[in-house]
């Protein structure tokens, strides 16, 4: 066998040439191993040269970052302000979020419009008001007996008045006419139809109009909407005759008071009692609220004023009448009215105890020469936020009155005739008008009767003359 053909079979070249080729092959084969193996250590190996070259890779690129670091900076710096901006317009569009609600609301419109701060009074009315002639009075009849109280709607466009025959009946201020009655409820008739079996004593209605509150001496008070005058209530929990009533305004709470000497709250567009409170010494007479968690009543024969804070079920008295304080107005958060049978007439400030006014003998005296006695004071109204107030009494007159300066003064302004008893007095919103209650007797009782009087509701124009200017202005 020759030498190439035992090449052959072991599969080796037959020359150098071949020997070289298949060298060639291998080291190709072993070079492409090796790049695979160099490509899969290839992250591993990436991976530790840059870690232990960091020293020699970060000298280079040192300016670079520093501006990185720097451009970081004032994005954060841009941030931040941006922030504050869009903190600050938050802010800005709650304020005028905040104002557009205040503006929005009935009381507090009013406020911003008359009170700067602290129910400091800014609207001088009484200067302008100009006393009515008696033919401009008209006069509204339909009870049988004295009117007892009355209120008016918000928008001024109605008139609820009670009286001692038991009815309700609801007026249109426009055209003077009978828009509704409320008729007597007989006793033990349970409600069919609904209404007083006995002597409606007070009234009030919510500031939005929608609900009428009803109190009587069978110690109910009865819920009605004010529109349709449908039923809708009755709230039972006095142990006495129900004399004063009241909405918080801008809700829907209800404060009431009674002979039983307690003041009750209530929610009425849930039909639920809240709580009661107690304090005075006697029968309460009259009660009234604004838009403060809080109210103010007349304590009757017990010789004060209290104003009721609601939260802290705590009370303030007030000393200063001689006789029993019958009525009692606010005529702004701060200040308020009120009228007693000794015949006077106090202003009060919620910070003191005393009267910052007193007007005693506001009506006069009546009687034989010597045994004279003052006219008792039936009935008080302020003009919200206003230094114009009215008082009524059996005097044959409505007296209109302006406060002094910081309500440490009561002027006379003028009488406007009416005869029989004064028992409820009403403002309309606008101001434009004055409600009177007349009634041949009182409305608490039936000390005197006054034949010649007419139970009638009477409105009372209030002509407003411009001031002219000061001198020199």
């Amino acid at each position: 066998m020759s030498a190439t053909a035992g090449a052959r079979k072991r599969g080796k070249p037959a020359s150098g040439a071949g020997a070289g080729a298949g060298a060639g092959k291998r080291r190709r084969k072993a070079d492409s191993a090796g790049d695979r193996g160099k490509s899969k250590g290839g992250g591993k190996m990436n991976e530790e040269i840059s870690s232990d070259s960091e020293s020699e890779s970060l000298a280079p690129r040192k300016p670079e970052e520093e501006e990185e670091e720097l451009e970081e900076t004032a994005q954060e710096k841009k941030l931040r302000l941006a922030k504050l901006y869009l903190e600050q317009l938050r802010q800005q569009e709650e304020e005028k979020a905040e104002a557009r609600a205040f503006e929005e609301d009935q009381v507090a419109g009013r406020l911003k419009e008359d009170v700067v701060s602290g129910g400091r009074v800014t609207q001088h009315l009484s200067a302008q008001i100009q006393a009515p002639a008696s033919a401009d009075i008209r006069v509204l009849r339909g009870h049988q007996l004295s009117i007892t109280c009355l209120v008016i709607t918000p928008d001024d466009s109605a008139i609820f008045s009670a009286a001692k025959d038991c009815t309700i009946i609801k007026w249109s201020m426009e055209s003077g006419r009978k828009l509704h009655v409320i008729p007597r409820a007989k006793k033990g008739a349970e409600g069919k139809p609904p209404g007083h079996s006995s002597h409606v004593l007070c009234m009030a209605i919510s500031s939005d109009g929608k609900y009428l509150a009803s109190g009587d001496r069978s110690k109910l008070i009865l819920i009605w909407e004010a529109q349709s005058c449908q039923h809708l209530y009755t709230f039972t929990g006095h142990r006495d005759a129900v004399s004063g009533l009241a909405f918080r305004r801008g809700t829907h709470q209800l404060y009431s008071t009674s002979h039983d000497r307690s003041v009750k709250v209530w929610n009425v567009a849930e039909n639920s009692y809240v709580e009661t409170l107690f304090g005075h010494q006697d029968a309460v007479a009259a009660l009234d609220a604004l838009s403060r968690d809080c109210c103010v009543t007349a304590g009757g024969r017990d010789g004060t004023v209290r104003v009721w804070k609601i939260p802290e079920e705590s009370q303030l008295v007030f000393y200063g009448h001689q006789g029993s304080i019958d009525c009692i107005h606010l005529i702004n958060e701060e200040h308020m009215v009120s009228g007693a049978d000794d015949g006077s007439v106090a202003l009060w400030g919620l910070s003191k105890k005393r009267p910052l006014a007193l007007q005693r003998e506001a009506h006069g005296l009546r009687g034989e020469p010597g045994l004279e006695q003052p006219f008792w004071i039936s009935s008080v109204a302020a003009l919200l936020n206003t230094d114009l107030v009215a008082t009524g009494s059996h005097s044959s007159c409505v007296r209109l009155w302006q406060c002094g300066e910081g309500f440490r003064q009561l002027d006379l302004l003028c009488d406007i005739p009416l005869v029989g008893f004064i028992n409820s007095l009403k403002f309309s919103s606008s101001g434009d008008f004055l409600v009177a209650g007349v009634g041949q007797e009182h409305r608490l009782g039936r000390w005197w009767r006054i034949k010649e009087a007419r139970n009638s509701v009477c409105i009372i124009p209030l002509r407003r003359v411009p001031v002219p200017p000061a001198a020199g202005s």
